[in-house]
């Protein structure tokens, strides 16, 4: 968890209050796993974020708690001023895949810095798969039990 104190220095994951110390902040690995979920989602040529067992077992999770958790997939080491983040990821196929991280490391560190002002040193991507167009997707596995349409 990264903690600041709010001292004038004006480095990262520091306020800029007045003089003197006015207390702590702690951002925990939470939330900024969240913060680069959700920025992982919106980058463009992505299908999932998590292997399947982590998606089954967020979609059990999702259900029972009525709201999905964006940081399924995500691990995340936070520390006094920086951030490290591990992703698992499912790319479209078609989608350029070197393009794809990319952009989603531009959009990870963008966010995770602005929102919590902890430096971003390191974001490692792991493609785990390449979503095929009309391969399905997971509700359709819910609806079907898993079956592909030939098979009754």
């Amino acid at each position: 968890m990264a903690s600041n104190d709010n001292a004038d220095s004006g480095g990262p994951g520091t306020s800029r209050g007045g003089g003197g110390t006015r207390g702590t902040t702690t951002i925990a690995d939470t939330v900024v796993a969240t913060i680069a979920g959700i920025a992982v989602r919106e980058t463009d040529g992505m299908y999932a974020v998590g292997g399947s067992g982590s998606r089954a077992l967020g979609s059990v999770r999702d259900r029972v708690s009525k709201s999905p958790a964006p940081s399924r997939g995500i691990k995340v080491e936070v520390g006094e001023t920086q951030a490290a983040i591990d992703l698992e990821v499912i790319v479209e196929y078609g989608e350029p895949i070197a393009d794809t991280a990319k952009e989603i490391r531009n959009r990870v560190t963008d966010a995770v810095e602005t929102m919590t002002g902890l430096e971003v040193v390191e974001i490692n991507i792991r493609v785990l798969d390449v979503h095929l167009p009309g391969s399905g997707d997971d509700s359709n596995d819910e609806e079907t039990g898993g079956r592909s349409d030939r098979v009754r």
